[in-house]
């Protein structure tokens, strides 16, 4: 396999132009933030073990896929503690969560 074209490389960056990448915890992150990531990353556990597309997700949770994708991409900013839990509990609602520091 060679080289891709220069057309196909214009086209995949413009594609990843667009596109924005998963956020990371910061080191020195407090409890909340740990707390609000280890959450984050149940959905997209339980995305991962169902083999769901964002799509399907948002229809089981009722929303619009780009809350999908910003939860999945830890975009949570403007989601609140209680909003991500009351989410998750839809998908699990076995789920034992356990705050600590």
């Amino acid at each position: 396999m060679g080289m891709p074209k220069q057309t196909e490389l214009r086209r995949v960056r413009k594609k990843l132009k667009k596109m924005e990448g998963t956020l990371a915890l910061n080191p020195n992150a407090t409890a909340l933030e740990r707390f609000r990531w280890n959450l984050h990353q149940k959905f997209v556990e339980y995305k991962l073990d169902k083999n769901m597309t964002q799509k399907e997700m948002a229809q089981k949770l009722k929303v619009d896929e780009s809350h999908i994708s910003k939860i999945l991409n830890y975009r949570l900013d403007e989601f609140s503690t209680d909003r991500l839990i009351l989410l998750y509990a839809k998908l699990n609602p076995k789920v034992k969560l356990e705050v600590g520091s």
